[in-house]
């Protein structure tokens, strides 16, 4: 493996380091939305082939049903 594709390799591993630990102030309908985003943008991802629109579409749709999901029954 050549010099930029480890550099690359471990700068992805160091930034999900970090965005995990911003999940730790968040509340239950808050990381529910965040879990369906990612759930929704590699979802989009699939059926799309990979297409830029396919992925965000289905990051925006998973995340508003995450967030619904998400919300205390009162």
């Amino acid at each position: 493996m050549n010099t930029t594709k480890i550099l690359a390799v471990k700068s992805i591993a160091i930034a999900a380091i970090f965005s995990l630990s911003a999940c730790a102030g968040m509340n239950n309908q808050d990381k529910s939305a965040v879990a369906g985003a990612g759930i929704g943008a590699v979802g989009g991802a699939v059926l799309t082939g990979g297409s830029a629109i396919g992925t965000v579409g289905g990051a925006a749709v998973g995340g508003y049903l995450g967030n619904e999901v998400g919300k205390k029954k009162e």
